[in-house]
């Protein structure tokens, strides 16, 4: 062999040996993933979006140092919802967990109602590719399905390893003296007819013991047997609603029951901080689900009137702090570089308790509001330095749908290929290999029924919205569903539009003006794109299980998780040794 082969053949040799060591090194160039959630927090909560009274030095900082979305939206209003579609990255209504009535989210921790154990998590794809996957926090997809033990809906039987936190969600149950938040007005039924069979059968024994009439026993036995049940159909499953819903788990077990709020931070964050330092070796995916800012509104005592935004304020800022003890811990563990953050609302604020809720910034409507923007356009931030360009933003349609394929193909995972998946990997759009979004098309569903339609036609920057029906807002004149504290998406709370509403957000991202013929020429040619999308759409739709009905939602005793021996469940967690 002459000296120019022997060369030629040494040159592949190493390109072969080069080629080999990136392929098993490989793995190791996987990212860990910490996905942060707030509960309901507003898009004009966050001073990187505009608030200028709330202080987030750490949230800013994280965009300052990464890449803010502008454009992000939510797959829905609420929170069931909402987080089933980034777990799947799936419209919720694929899973069954849309609402046709008034129950639009879990309300009870011992409904059978929550995700369905065939839907494919990223979670689960990740522990495929060799991750450790945990959840810390809040999860409201459900829990059990036929027997107190079977977490047929829990974390660790959708892809997380290890789960703490609130299997439910922090609601005003939760806090004492917050008042009620479940089926309130059937409560106050429940009551009445519990009354007035106790008043019934109290004023038939008095009449038979002083001898008035005769009165039959069995009479009064009969309405001495109502009255309790009545009485027990009322007090059981809602006064002690506390007892049944608020607790914490760590894993498969309940290890407090009803949960302590003025703790829960404390042990959360250091939940948290203790899952990466475990893992630091990684790859690791870490969801970080945070209790606040839900109502009813609690916070450490450090934060405490610190803010220019009352109670509100101080939990958000205590928020930013707790995003800046993560980012901290990340960075102590020298794995900055090697983790991609992600920070981002499960959806709109809650307008209608002004003095307790978020603000969406400059975008109309909140939480519960259907396809209106201020309930859906939510924060999203990435940060993975050396790999995403610091101060970026982009202003191109997202979804929190679009987590699903990211982390998974980031991963080295392979997508789904047995369901449809709505969302789209955002790595391109984050890393600058394109600046146009793979979605043309978001649809905005109010429960089961499809709300609006964004439509971003691929030779235009325009971002069109088509709203079919709009909640009815009360009383009349305001700007939110304030009679009913949230707003439905049937029958008489909402209005029909024919033609649908068309608006242009990019110059009217308030939705305050509709376009017409007159002052948009192309409304015919968008209604008409939209609907043969909406079609094209509804052919993907296949049958499934409703989640949400009554029958899935209501308490149900044999599916209650508890500590100690059902009915008498109550424990504690020692968390003395915590502090923020």
């Amino acid at each position: 062999m002459d000296n120019t082969s022997l060369r030629l053949f040494a040159g592949l040799l190493v390109l072969f040996q080069s080629s080999l060591c990136f392929t098993n090194s490989d793995p190791d160039l996987r990212p860990n993933f910490v996905l942060m959630m707030v509960d309901d927090l507003g898009i004009g909560d966050i001073g990187c979006y505009g608030n200028d009274t709330i202080r987030t030095p750490n949230i800013d900082g994280l965009a300052a140092a990464g890449v803010r979305l502008t454009h992000h939206i939510s797959a829905a209003p609420l929170c069931t919802p909402s987080r089933t579609a980034f777990m799947t990255g799936r419209y919720a209504l694929r899973a069954g967990l849309g609402s046709t009535g008034r129950v639009q989210v879990i309300l009870f921790l011992a409904g059978s109602g929550g995700l369905p154990p065939n839907e494919t998590t990223f979670a689960k794809l990740l522990q495929k590719q060799g991750y450790t996957t945990g959840i810390v926090g809040k999860w409201h997809l459900g829990v059990n399905c036929e027997s107190w033990n079977d977490h047929c809906h829990h974390p660790n039987n959708h892809g997380f390893d290890f789960f703490y936190g609130l299997p439910f969600t922090f609601f005003n149950d939760c806090q004492p003296g917050e008042g009620k938040d479940v089926l309130v007005d059937l409560q106050e039924k429940l009551w009445n007819i519990s009354v007035l069979v106790t008043l019934a059968f109290l004023t038939l024994l008095l009449v038979r013991a002083v001898g008035l009439m005769q009165i039959r026993l069995t009479l009064v036995v009969f309405l001495a047997v109502l009255s309790l049940l009545s009485f027990s159909v009322w007090f059981v499953p809602f006064e002690l609603l506390r007892t049944w819903n608020c607790i914490i788990m760590r894993n498969g077990e309940v290890v407090e029951q009803p949960l302590n709020p003025e703790t829960l931070n404390a042990r959360l964050m250091s939940e948290a901080e203790q899952f990466v330092e475990r893992h630091r070796d990684g790859p690791f995916l870490l969801f970080l689900s945070f209790a606040h800012v839900h109502t009813p509104l609690f916070v450490s005592e450090r934060f405490a009137g610190k803010s220019k935004h009352g109670m509100y304020g101080d939990n958000v800022e205590e928020v930013d702090w707790m995003v800046g003890r993560m980012m901290k811990t990340i960075e102590r563990l020298g794995l900055s570089e090697k983790t991609l953050t992600y920070f981002t609302s499960d959806h709109g604020g809650h307008i209608e308790d002004p003095r307790r809720g978020g603000w969406n910034g400059i975008y109309r409507g909140g939480k519960a509001m259907g396809g209106w923007e201020g309930g859906i356009r939510v924060p999203g931030i990435f940060h993975w330095p050396g790999r995403l360009t610091a101060g970026r933003q982009v202003t191109e349609p997202t979804s929190l749908m679009d987590i699903f394929p990211t982390v998974v193909k980031l991963a080295g995972g392979a997508l789904p290929e047995n369901r449809i998946l709505d969302g789209h990997d955002l790595m391109p759009l984050l890393g600058r290999e394109t600046n146009r979004s793979q979605h043309e098309f978001m649809f905005h569903y109010c429960g089961m029924y499809l709300n609006a339609v964004r439509w971003h036609p691929r030779d235009s920057d325009s971002i069109f919205k088509v709203h079919f029906f709009t909640p009815n807002f009360s009383p009349a004149g305001a700007v939110g569903c304030y009679d009913t504290k949230v707003c439905m998406c049937h029958g008489e709370f909402v209005t029909y539009h024919d033609p649908p509403l068309v608006f242009e957000l990019l110059g009217d991202p308030s939705e305050s003006l509709p376009l017409t013929p007159e002052t948009e020429p192309r409304v015919s040619e968008v209604l008409e794109c939209v609907r043969r999308a909406v079609e094209d759409h509804r052919r993907t739709h296949t049958p499934v299980e409703n989640q949400l009905t009554w029958t899935h939602t209501l308490w149900k005793p044999w599916l209650q998780p508890c500590c100690g021996t059902f009915p008498f469940c109550s424990c504690s967690e020692n968390s003395s040794h915590l502090h923020l």
